[in-house]
């Protein structure tokens, strides 16, 4: 029971979005929660979950153990990213760029969420297309998942 205590607090959990979803039925409404939840350790480990649950806090649970089970490595220099990445999934499009040292994080909220729970502490962001938080978060997710492809490339 402890080590899964150490494994949890090993990791900084965040909540990006919160949708209450509800579906007509003979017998009434049937309302559920989905909730988008982004997790990362701060030293380039980072993942995304999505739970759908009856309740808030089960939906949360979910979510964070999907991010848990789906991690990115980051690859990261001085704090940054290696090179500008421009990734496009669905209608968002997110443009990220390495950052001098002590620039800070200048990225929107659901970029910003992703980064720093990767442990990214200089970057610069751009959120082109569509202003939908999920779909922001998946196309960072996208973006940051391709330097790990690449490393593995060269």
């Amino acid at each position: 029971m402890s080590q899964e205590g150490d494994y949890h607090n090993e990791f900084e959990e965040k909540v990006i979005q919160v949708n209450r979803v509800s579906k007509k039925t003979k017998g009434g409404n049937k309302i559920g929660f989905s909730v988008l939840v982004v997790v990362g350790d701060k030293k380039g480990r980072v993942g995304v979950g999505l739970g759908k649950s009856k309740d808030v806090a089960s939906a949360i649970r979910k979510g964070i153990a999907y991010a848990k089970k789906h991690l990115v490595t980051v690859p990261l220099k001085n704090g940054t990213i290696l090179y500008d990445v421009t990734t496009k999934r669905g209608a968002a499009r997110v443009m990220l760029k390495p950052a001098p040292v002590g620039s800070g994080v200048i990225a929107g909220g659901a970029v910003r969420a992703v980064v720093e729970a990767a442990g990214i502490q200089n970057i610069s962001s751009k959120v082109l297309g569509t202003r939908n938080r999920a779909s922001n978060v998946y196309a960072t997710l996208e973006a940051l998942r391709s330097f790990h492809q690449n490393d593995k490339n060269t």
